[in-house]
């Protein structure tokens, strides 16, 4: 990962709606290549923007969502004032991976990675391995590639089976949901598909800095046998993953994002990925307490590292939605401070609350929440994520158990400390926390980061009786420690 940091920050964009939100921000058209350069001012300070959805996407695909009832629903109910043209097509049914020419093309592309490269922020895109549009070229032309049937199964389950020239192709899925009727299934395990991928890929890496690899669990040896069984026959020696990733980011310092989900994120990271999506904490921190985020975090940090922490994505309900309220803010500063690689989504730090389905190119209206804004823009712009990290231990009294839902870390890189405590609770919160790094003798000035606070305290009391912290529900403190000088 030479010329990555260890712990990046990155910024999804969902680019067809944002491109045409900034055509009518400026009253003109606007395409990636002439993206203003104030526009991407605004993502200076950010490790890597993963451009959502830049592929072109397929006309067949989008025949397809337009005649689905349900699919018609979501649209409404995100865009009350719908009209058709919003309806562009999945970015997850490509067709080619080239740029969609509505949204710039290749060229636009160059510009706008030129752009971010200038600004010092390396470009993400997407790739699909489990399936592809039913117009993509290798459907007629490779039909080896895909998971094949015979008559009996599209006449018996049509929706899961579609006719193509005198094959029979198995439609896109996974083990625990119907299949989706806009794709068709790739197939993990033929040595012509591995070598397909690889050249595609390649053909990615020269465009930007990494990939984001859509549902990259599905193409493990385990999990496709389980799904497809005897179609595909036995699983071959080699997994998917290991060889593709080490011939793509041979002399290139490319990096791999695995959307994980089932607890394969260390199987994944062992195949060579990066970083891997950490869906338990997002769920944890959503629907769960203090308790269940605290053992999330005991995890080693050879595993922890090669996460990326999340609290909203274009798949997940917009946060503001879903963390509604108070319980929103030290969720955020939990993303923001543990190891790993931090993702932040477009429109989640103004408090959009509608979850835009893909297949949309505009968003709707909405007020945009400036003391939100306010809060994650300085949480995002503290990146103390650096040198060591320690989960540290709090205790309370036999009395007062409000310190069960005290979470508190620090990091250390050389002469400089960060302090991280927060109140994961709808109740005020005192404890006592353990710092690690203090000594009798010493003082210390504790500076938060988010509210200006500053707190003396004394190395003998942190080493002997830990620090004092008394939070109202819901709040934090993201400390700076300075040793002071006598």
């Amino acid at each position: 990962m030479t010329g990555w940091p260890e712990a990046p920050a990155v910024y999804e964009i969902d680019t067809w709606p944002w491109l045409t939100g900034l055509a009518a921000r400026y009253r003109r058209p606007v395409a990636l290549g002439d993206v203003p350069g104030e526009v991407w001012d605004e993502l200076e300070g950010f490790d890597a923007v993963w451009l959502m959805g830049v592929w072109e996407r397929s006309p067949a695909g989008l025949a397809v969502a337009l005649a689905d009832p349900g699919l018609r629903r979501d649209f409404h109910a995100a865009l009350p004032d719908l009209h058709t043209s919003d309806v562009v097509g999945s970015p997850y049914c490509v067709r080619r991976y080239e740029v969609d020419t509505r949204i710039g093309g290749g060229p636009g592309l160059a510009v706008a990675r030129e752009e971010l490269a200038r600004r010092g922020v390396r470009l993400i895109l997407d790739y699909v391995p489990n399936h592809v549009a039913p117009d993509h070229p290798a459907v007629t032309q490779c039909p080896e590639w895909f998971v094949n049937g015979v008559e009996d199964d599209l006449v018996r389950d049509p929706a899961a089976w579609l006719a193509a020239g005198e094959h029979i192709l198995a439609r896109g899925r996974d083990p625990y949901f119907p299949p989706w009727p806009d794709v068709v299934q790739l197939n993990a395990f033929d040595p012509g598909l591995r070598g397909a991928t690889v050249q595609t890929l390649d053909e990615i890496a020269r465009q930007c800095d990494g990939v984001r690899c859509d549902m990259a669990m599905l193409m493990t040896n385990e999990v496709f046998a389980r799904t497809w069984g005897h179609r595909v026959g036995p699983a071959p020696a080699n997994e998917f993953w290991p060889a593709i990733i080490n011939e793509v980011k041979r002399d290139r310092p490319f990096v791999f994002i695995a959307e994980a989900y089932w607890d394969l994120e260390w199987t994944l990271q062992q195949q060579g990925f990066d970083f891997c999506y950490d869906k338990r904490l997002y769920d944890r921190l959503v629907h769960e307490d203090a308790d269940a985020v605290r053992k999330h975090l005991t995890a080693g940090l050879d595993y922890q590292d090669g996460l990326i922490r999340f609290l909203e994505n274009h798949d997940e309900p917009r946060a503001a939605s879903a963390v509604p309220g108070a319980r929103g803010r030290p969720a955020a500063i939990v993303i923001a401070t543990t190891p790993g690689a931090t993702l932040w989504h477009d429109g989640q730090f103004e408090g959009r609350t509608v979850r835009l389905p893909v297949f949309l190119g505009r968003y709707p209206d909405e007020p945009v929440d400036e003391d939100l804004r306010d809060f994650y823009r300085r949480l995002a712009g503290l990146r103390i994520d650096h040198g060591w990290w320690e989960l540290l231990e709090s205790s309370g009294w036999p009395d007062n158990p409000s310190s069960q839902a005290v979470l508190a870390w620090s990091w250390r890189d050389g002469e400089c400390r960060h302090l991280v405590v927060v109140n994961f609770g709808d109740r005020p919160a005192q404890a006592r926390v353990r710092v690690p790094w203090s000594a009798r003798g010493d003082s210390w000035r504790l500076t938060d980061l988010l509210d200006g606070q500053v707190f003396d305290r004394d190395g003998g009391e942190l080493v002997e009786d830990g620090l004092y912290v008394d939070l109202p529900a819901w709040t934090a403190h993201v400390l700076r420690a300075d040793r002071l000088v006598h």
